[in-house]
């Protein structure tokens, strides 16, 4: 066979690839799209992924677990979404991608507009990566490659655990300590009348410490009921945690580090 007859034939292969690759990646996309419909009711999740064959197969198998899904193909994107539907998502999967410090900055802007759950999805499995993300306010980090049985398991999770953080108590339902008021059903802080902007994380933190005023509570309790995880993995979230509300709150004396123990909550002036 000639050189030119090979060239033509690879050439009408790789055409029969393209278009087999083009019809699947439509029907891949159909599905999502019928499957989306179908769980229209359920709760509303934000998929923030540049690989569109991957979103295109992922939302089909969110849709079919109950999730209204809406995909953003960057995190560009998925911050106009939540600016202008700020309650909309009671979830967000953010895929990394390959440039991931950008995913980074893209998690801890996306924070800044909502109080949604916001899982990580990245590459590195490293201690480190890990932490970075919980500490700019994501509520877990998966690592890639992941079984979607394990992902969708961390995301009802979460979700559960925060439900159960956002809802009052039977208790107090507005505390107060000295300048600072914490407002409990709404999740709302000030100071001095002033209104502080807190993640989810730092409030559910907040609330704890402020729940038992004057009490030392240990590293490992806050950890397990903060961040349902260990203190090895995550002690050093805790104490980033821990920095960024005495910045917020701008209170010095009110949370105190008991060496070696943990922290306890003092009202300035008592």
């Amino acid at each position: 066979m000639s050189d030119d007859r090979l060239h033509d034939a690879a050439r009408a292969v790789n055409e029969l690839w393209a278009d087999s690759d083009a019809t699947m990646y439509r029907l891949t996309r159909l599905r999502a799209r019928l499957a989306a419909e179908e769980g229209a009711t359920g709760p509303s999740l934000l998929l923030v992924n540049d690989e569109e064959h991957v979103a295109a197969a992922l939302s089909v198998d969110l849709a079919r677990h109950g999730f209204n899904v809406t995909h953003a193909r960057s995190g560009e994107e998925a911050l106009r979404m939540l600016v202008a539907q700020r309650d909309r998502f009671r979830v967000v999967l953010l895929d990394l991608g390959p440039t991931e410090q950008n995913g980074y900055e893209v998690c801890g802007r996306i924070r800044e507009h909502t109080s949604a759950v916001v899982i990580i999805v990245g590459a590195r499995s490293d201690m480190g990566s890990r932490i970075h993300g919980l500490s700019l306010g994501a509520d877990d980090y998966v690592v890639k490659p992941y079984n979607t049985g394990e992902l969708l398991a961390r995301i009802h999770a979460v979700s559960r655990r925060t439900a159960h953080a956002s809802a009052p108590g039977a208790g107090e339902t507005v505390l107060r300590l000295g300048p600072v008021e914490i407002e409990l059903p709404t999740r709302r802080v000030s100071v001095d009348g002033s209104v502080v902007r807190l993640t989810r994380k730092e409030f559910d933190l907040l609330a704890l410490l402020a729940q038992r005023p004057g009490v030392v509570v240990r590293r490992e309790q806050i950890i397990s009921e903060v961040w349902r995880t260990s203190w090895e993995e995550t002690g050093r979230v805790l104490e980033t945690y821990v920095a960024s509300l005495r910045a917020k709150l701008g209170v010095p004396a009110l949370i105190e580090t008991v060496r070696g123990v943990g922290y306890r909550l003092n009202a300035p002036g008592a």
